[in-house]
């Protein structure tokens, strides 16, 4: 596990600002913390992060076929051409 700090790489590739400074409230347990709170488990494409409190989803983030893709759970998903 690592902390939301670890995604700040794979974000700043599709957002012009630190998103990991950017806040959180949790739908879960109401818990209001920035991204760079979050628990990260990586896997090898792939991260998911979550509350640091209850452990709910956040976001779930993976490369895949020149994208990455952002996926909110019942938000849905955003899939972001990279170079």
């Amino acid at each position: 596990m690592q902390d939301g700090n670890a995604l700040a790489g794979p974000l700043s590739e599709v957002f012009a600002v630190d998103v990991t400074a950017a806040q959180r409230l949790c739908p879960g347990c109401g818990t209001d913390s920035a991204v760079g709170a979050l628990h990260v488990y990586r896997m090898a494409t792939a991260a998911v992060a979550r509350c640091p409190v209850c452990g709910e989803i956040a976001f779930r983030i993976a490369r895949h076929a020149g994208a990455l893709w952002l996926d909110f759970g019942g938000g849905g998903a955003l899939r972001i051409p990279v170079g």
